[in-house]
């Protein structure tokens, strides 16, 4: 049955969530920043190829371990510039030689990992020299009582959203995980339930 969820209920949930009007405003405050060789960690269904800079991007490669969702990367809209490669990956564990990328582009993803340090560790190893990390993701709230209603409501919103998290710390991850953030903002989504809809987002560098 979970199997069946994923391949044809799953999908269709992401897409109606992630391309979100807000959603997409979030992930326009990021994408368009990109340049050079891009690695975007969990390219899912593809939602941000539309949003690269075809005059400053050289290639995008995504990787995401979902069959069905690396399907419709396949054929999801983009810039006709842009060279894209979507392979089969995980963030924790990726493919690529070190010093390979000069960006890193993460956007609602560090939350459905299965170890976000493993995937920051393994972002920091393949950007270059002067690379950049740029990410936009949502995560545990600052305020104690809606903090309180993603810890009761985080299991079983986990087992209907594809293993996403409400509770992870998305600026002191990044910091911890070895990446000095140089700009940072964050607020509710407008729109969004308050227990899923904070986000924060900005771009961080090798230390």
């Amino acid at each position: 049955m979970a199997s069946l969820y994923n391949r044809f209920v799953l999908p269709g949930l992401l897409k109606c969530a992630c391309s979100s009007p807000g959603i997409m405003k979030q992930r326009a405050k990021v994408v368009p920043l990109a340049s050079g060789r891009v690695l975007e960690l969990g390219i899912g269904m593809g939602i941000n190829l539309a949003l690269y800079d075809g005059d400053k991007v050289e290639s995008v490669t995504g990787v995401d371990p979902a069959p069905e969702l690396r399907a419709i990367a396949e054929s999801a809209p983009r810039d006709p510039r842009l060279t894209v490669r979507v392979e089969d990956g995980t963030a924790e564990a990726l493919p690529f030689e070190a010093a390979s990328f000069d960006c890193v582009v993460c956007t609602f993803t560090l939350c459905s990992v299965q170890a976000p340090a493993a995937a920051l560790a393994e972002a920091r190893r393949v950007l270059k020299p002067g690379g950049r990390f740029l990410y936009c993701e949502h995560g545990l709230v600052p305020d104690a009582g809606v903090a309180r209603w993603q810890r009761r409501i985080e299991p079983l919103w986990k087992r209907i959203a594809g293993g996403c998290h409400l509770t992870r710390p998305v600026h002191a991850a990044i910091e911890a995980g070895g990446l000095k953030i140089s700009s940072q903002d964050s607020l509710y989504i407008p729109g969004a339930p308050r227990i899923a809809g904070w986000s924060e987002w900005g771009e961080a560098a090798l230390l």
